[in-house]
């Protein structure tokens, strides 16, 4: 299997392998390498608010087909868990609902909301059979405002994922942000999901695909900034254009902020704007198929619709048909490789670097 290398000086390199969006044995390979071993959006806590609380999430549906449940048990303490009972494999929670314990409907073993193992039925003859190694096990949980993150392989910490954007953003009243599913949107798009992920990465093409976002945002001043598991993108409003109030303390103190774009990888998408955040989590299906979940949380509905956070379906449309074009382009016999604009790419590199370094790990 080939090793991909991405040429850590810029000016130099050449752009991933055409091979990393059209062959399925990489597509495979990225199932492992990458999304098991990263953080990963599973769910907020609007949705287990209370104590009984069972939310049950199918983690990257039809790629990873992670079965978890997040709970909240009687003292109030929030868990994500293995949603498969550990006896013969059967969901535990089917749905979302309100319960004291999870009990499996095959054979009645029972669990506490925080994954510790009860009873079973009909166990008392079985031999060497231990109690405490059955629990249920117990992912990780990285709690931001009301949102929650897990790993199904934590090899690297969430801090390594987070911190830059804790620290850049933390003043918003994220604990104030409410779900709208009204708002909220999915998009199949027919790309392999890295393709969708470099078009994110970079506003080089903002004045080509995006007239209305252009027109809201002076493009001179967009900037990247690049951090160890993720990177940041500034649009800066042009005049007239609604902006953030920052705080005294922001690094971008005086500045007309529109919108705060975080990339975290592999996969998430964090799309600040006045109103709130637009959260696209992008799930791979197939090597050339891509869902893209729109999740919006609101704390400023007075300011929904206007500046860049405004006409977010139409720059989703444009979005869609560059990458879908490209999904056709890159199988060119005369396609093997591109280079990067040294300003306007570094978003790009860094994303194809870290694929490369996940990959040949």
């Amino acid at each position: 299997m080939s090793r991909f290398y991405i040429d850590p000086n810029i000016a130099r390199a050449k752009t991933i392998a055409k091979d990393f969006y059209i062959d399925s044995k990489y597509f495979e390979l990225a199932k492992e390498k990458i999304f098991a071993n990263s953080w990963q959006y599973v769910g907020h806590k609007d949705q287990v608010k209370e104590p009984g609380d069972v939310q049950p999430v199918n983690l990257l549906e039809n790629y990873l087909d992670e079965p978890l449940v997040i709970t909240r048990d009687k003292e109030n303490i929030v868990h994500c868990l293995s949603n498969v009972c550990n006896h013969r494999g059967n969901l535990l929670a089917y749905e979302a609902c309100k319960s004291n314990q999870l009990r499996c409907k095959y054979h009645g073993r029972l669990f506490h909301l925080n994954g510790r193992f009860i009873s079973m039925p009909e166990f008392g003859e079985v031999e060497n059979f231990i109690p405490e190694n059955n629990h249920l096990k117990q992912l990780p949980l990285f709690e931001w405002g009301k949102l929650l993150f897990t790993s199904l392989n934590p090899i690297f910490p969430a801090s390594d994922f987070f911190t830059e954007m804790l620290e850049i953003i933390g003043w918003l009243p994220l604990n104030k942000m409410e779900y709208r599913k009204d708002l909220s949107n999915e998009f199949l798009v027919n790309a392999n999901w890295a393709l969708y992920c470099e078009n994110y990465l970079e506003g080089f093409h903002i004045p080509f695909v995006h007239p209305t976002l252009n027109a809201v945002i002076e493009f001179k001043n967009y900037t990247t900034e690049t951090f160890k598991y993720s990177n940041l993108q500034v649009g800066i409003a042009k005049e007239g254009v609604l902006s953030f109030e920052l705080p005294e303390n922001s690094k971008y103190y005086g500045k007309q902020v529109a919108a705060f774009y975080f990339w975290v990888y592999p996969n998430m998408m964090f799309n600040f704007y006045p109103w709130g955040l637009s959260l696209n989590i992008i799930e791979p299906q197939t090597e050339s198929t891509t869902k893209v979940r729109f999740l919006c949380f609101v704390y400023d509905a007075s300011k929904l619709e206007q500046g860049a956070g405004s006409g977010l379906t139409t720059v989703e449309a444009e979005d869609e048909e560059v990458v879908e074009n490209v999904q056709k382009g890159i199988r060119s016999r005369f396609y093997k490789h591109g280079r990067y604009a040294v300003h306007r790419e570094q978003g790009t590199h860094h994303f194809h670097s870290l694929l490369a370094e996940s990959l040949n790990a």
